[in-house]
């Protein structure tokens, strides 16, 4: 007789170890100019412009020299700036130039990884005979012969996308729109953004200005061009052709407004009177039409503390979600502690609504935290970059928009930023299995009358478990031979000093056979028996 086939077992990937997140290595603040007066305002307007223009051809110059720059060039390109502004508004140009040919090249590259994405899938879907239904790591055949053939027209696209991609990227050719593509594409949607032509023109001019220049340490308040004391003047070296405009000693400018950095002010303040390096940005916000100063600076990056120093008074768990934070409690041995908390946030609207939510969200968390007394938080490491694609999970429309809605990076960001000023370490750990594995163990045990435990409650959980090391499952398997002692204890479960701890449990046919306990008085006026055994009884006569 044939042995029946045995069902393959499933092969889980690799997970990856968890780890403390690195703080943050700057910072960035800033604040508004109130007080400006026409000519200020005049006067900005000019030297932002002048600048914009001369930022402009740099970058045009760069992208020409594609990967053929070098030293010399950059060096060519700095003395031809600086005979139309000055030597240290050309290096803040140049800098910005090649941070801004980086990030297009950066974008190229997720751009190419996303076509192949998409290519790879849509060629394995149409391998696949029509209507064939897939597993659940991989998609099937196509429903119809219409989509099978719509998808083939698809795949040439993407292919012909994916040539055009690659050999720009092989000769680093990469496209830049200074003042960026969505406001250039307004144009041609007027109607649609509720814009004028002149209105747009004003945003479009505004967003190409460039006002920004790099501190150095040791330099006057650490940074020549745009100085601010910390009294909060604002004076400004003004380019070489509008150097007529000053109103001060050596071609400078200053402005009647003044700045007084409500956050983290008097580190601010620290820095400039130490004459260290402080960079800054003057920028106009056309819709609100305010002036706004940003000020920037870089640390070296804050050593994380050890695992075990982190972990010592247990840790939260949270979930990322598109509209809200699960987060739960867990002790040192891994258990949960108390009910579980939701942080909620409303993605919806414009980016400095999104970014205020996600803030405000993260400040909820960190203070319950700190209210706690936990010094550490166990986050997910999500990159949904694979995941983003339109071919990865087919007509799934809503599916898609959840998955590219989640604000992982940002948040992730965010929360690495405003943990290190509370002492709080950021654990991150591998995200595979979290989620089933979380609901699987834990959902069902902590559901009862008052208390609803969703899937990503249970997640959350699995997440710290996972940052302590601990296995997601509650219990492992009883020990094998007679399920007692003989192969010794349970591998998860809390120590010997731990209140409440479940130990090591007797077999049931021992504790059936027990006499009911009984107290120290005696309960009746039968007198307790002597005992007939020969071992008592020698027992006794000892």
């Amino acid at each position: 007789m044939a042995e029946p086939a045995k069902k393959p077992t499933k092969k889980l990937r690799t997970i990856d170890p968890a780890f403390v997140a690195l703080g943050p290595s700057g910072v960035s603040i800033r604040d508004r100019l109130k007080g400006l007066t026409p000519e200020d305002e005049k006067v900005l307007a000019r030297v932002g412009a002048h600048l914009g223009s001369l930022a402009s051809k740099d970058l045009k110059a760069r992208c020409a020299d594609g990967l053929e720059h070098s030293t010399e060039s950059w060096a060519a390109r700095k003395r031809e700036l600086t005979a139309d502004s000055s030597s240290r508004w050309a290096g803040s140009i140049t800098k910005a130039t090649h941070d801004q040919w980086a990030l297009a090249r950066r974008g190229q590259a997720a751009h190419l990884q996303s076509l192949e994405a998409g290519i790879k899938t849509i060629a394995h879907r149409l391998s696949l005979p029509v209507g064939d239904k897939g597993i659940k790591r991989a998609p099937g055949g196509y429903r119809s012969a219409h989509e099978w053939f719509c998808k083939m027209r698809r795949l040439h696209v993407l292919r012909d996308r994916l040539a055009a991609v690659r050999a720009d990227r092989d000769n680093g050719v990469v496209h830049v729109a200074r003042g960026g593509k969505r406001l250039l594409g307004t144009r041609h949607n007027l109607d649609a953004a509720q814009l004028s032509e002149p209105e747009w023109r004003k945003r479009w001019e505004t967003a190409r200005w460039f006002l920004a220049a790099d501190g150095e340490s040791g330099k006057r308040y650490g940074n020549e061009t745009i100085r601010i004391t910390p009294d909060g003047e604002i004076s400004i070296k003004l380019p070489a052709p509008l150097a007529g405009l000053a109103n001060a000693k050596h071609g400078r400018y200053r402005l009647a407004a003044k700045v007084s950095f409500a956050h983290r002010g008097q580190e601010w303040a620290d820095r400039v009177e130490a004459n260290r390096a402080v960079a800054y940005r003057i920028h106009l916000d056309v819709t609100r039409g305010r002036w706004y100063v940003d000020a920037c600076w870089t640390f070296p990056i804050t050593q994380t503390i050890s695992m075990e120093t982190a972990l010592a008074h247990g840790v939260i768990g949270v979930d990322t979600n598109a509209d809200h934070l699960a987060a739960w409690r867990l002790d040192t041995h891994g258990n949960p502690v108390g009910q579980p908390r939701r942080f909620s946030y409303d993605l919806s609207g414009s980016a400095d609504h999104r970014d205020a939510q996600v803030r405000h969200a993260l400040s909820q968390l960190l203070n319950w935290a700190k209210t706690c007394g936990v010094r550490a938080v166990a986050v997910e490491d999500l990159d949904f970059t694979a995941e983003k694609t339109r071919e990865k999970h087919g007509r799934k429309r809503r599916f898609r928009q959840l998955v590219s809605g989640m604000p992982t990076g940002v948040l992730r960001a965010r929360l690495t930023s405003m943990a290190d000023a509370t002492g709080i370490a950021i654990i991150a750990v591998d995200p595979a299995y979290t989620s089933t594995w979380g609901a699987q163990h834990w959902q069902k045990p902590l559901t009862s009358k008052t208390r609803k435990t969703t899937r990503h409650d249970a997640a959350s959980i699995a997440i710290g478990r996972r940052a302590q090391g601990h296995p997601i499952r509650r219990r492992t398997t009883p020990p094998p031979h007679h399920q007692s002692d003989g192969a010794g204890h349970r591998t998860v479960q809390a120590g010997s000093v731990a209140l409440g701890r479940e130990g090591t449990r007797r077999p049931v046919t021992d504790r059936g056979q027990e006499p009911p306990a009984r107290s120290g008085t005696q309960q009746g006026t039968r007198a307790t028996s002597a005992s007939k055994t020969v071992r008592d009884a020698r027992g006794v006569g000892q």
